[in-house]
């Protein structure tokens, strides 16, 4: 994700956090002072949060390292002030894997729960409004204790891309199926979201931002597995164009930009002899026509390290590795020589096609 801070890497994953989390903490210190909170109370509260998102980083490992053990690897998990974000290079088919990956992140709030809360004495009469608005080295864990108890209630709601949508999910999958699983969690996340929004309007304006990233999450989660769906059962020879230019290493920028001019084209494969040897991007063109190298050959301005589809892939896998790398076109190889180039938009196209004839 960008403007992020490395923190590190735990168990091989990069810990990210985002610069939002920057205005978290601000406005914590601001909130502090404006209370007239001294030094030490505000700097209590600053580690307060900071503990509170170590707690969200163990929530995510165990994500993490529960779906590593499927063989699914997390490349990064990111903090933003909302909470954390762990980046699954996918989410599994099967529906008992993602139930055990989706309760995997909450048991880890429960168990720090339940540490605290046999370390901690009991607490005896119920806490005050009082004992919540203000932290102090009293209350610091009891408090510690009662978030771990929220986020484990929080996820629990059945709602993309929270656990409990993806427990949901998995539970309606072993007799539905995953698409229209992932369809019905997603309408119920939706109009949760909703719900949330209308709330905040009256109480607390975070709600609208939650009900927001709530909506828009359980729909891009259902577009993204209907998509599949559709696509289930295909190779990328069916998806693929098979109708495109390509350049020589040896053609100048000035015969590659006619060649932009007269066609559709905005990327370019660079082949020689069948063999691909690098891609054009139309940016790459136009930087050198800044340069004013017109007359360079487009081997010493093109990308040489060319990721590859085989026309017997599945679709589908082509189709998530677009997304997720946001490359705009790769090559597709038959027998080690270019067959073929696929890109998002003739997926899409595709898709739209499959759509259209099953309803």
């Amino acid at each position: 994700m960008k403007w992020s801070l490395n923190l590190g890497r735990i168990a091989g994953i990069k810990i990210l956090v985002h610069w939002t989390f920057v205005l978290l903490l601000g406005w914590v210190a601001f909130s502090e002072m404006q209370r007239g909170s001294d030094m030490q109370t505000t700097l209590l509260a600053l580690a307060f949060i900071l503990l509170v998102f170590f707690c969200v980083v163990l929530h995510e490992l165990g994500h993490s390292l529960t779906a590593q053990r499927f063989g699914i690897n997390t490349k990064t998990i990111t903090l933003l002030p909302i909470g954390g974000v762990a980046s699954l290079e996918r989410m599994p088919e099967k529906p008992r894997q993602e139930l055990l990956i989706a309760v995997a992140g909450p048991a880890v709030n429960v168990v720090i729960a339940l540490i605290l809360w046999l370390v901690l004495p009991s607490l005896g009469d119920i806490p005050t409004e009082e004992f919540f608005m203000r932290i102090t080295p009293a209350n610091f864990l009891y408090l510690l204790l009662f978030v771990n108890v929220v986020l484990v209630l929080f996820n629990a709601i059945p709602a993309f891309p929270m656990d409990g949508g993806r427990v949901l999910r998995a539970l309606l999958a072993f007799k539905l199926g995953r698409a229209r699983a992932t369809q019905i969690a997603s309408n119920l996340g939706q109009l949760l979201a909703i719900g949330f929004i209308f709330i905040g309007f009256f109480y607390n304006p975070f709600l609208i931002l939650i009900g927001a990233f709530v909506y828009f999450g359980a729909y891009s989660e259902n577009m993204m597995v209907q998509h599949l769906d559709y696509l289930r059962g295909h190779s990328v020879r069916e998806g693929m164009m098979t109708n495109f230019v390509t350049l020589a290493p040896t053609e100048t920028v000035r015969e590659a930009l006619n060649k932009l001019l007269m066609g559709s084209e905005h990327e370019f494969i660079v082949e020689l002899d069948g063999a691909v040897v690098g891609t054009l991007t139309r940016s790459q063109l136009i930087q050198a026509v800044k340069e004013e190298q017109m007359q360079k050959p487009v081997a010493e301005i093109m990308s040489g390290e060319v990721r590859t589809f085989n026309v017997q892939d599945k679709l589908s896998e082509a189709y998530t590795e677009l997304q997720k790398t946001r490359m705009p076109l790769y090559p597709v190889l038959e027998n080690g020589r270019l067959a073929g180039v696929i890109n998002t938009d003739n997926i899409n196209e595709f898709i739209m096609i499959k759509s259209a004839l099953t309803h």
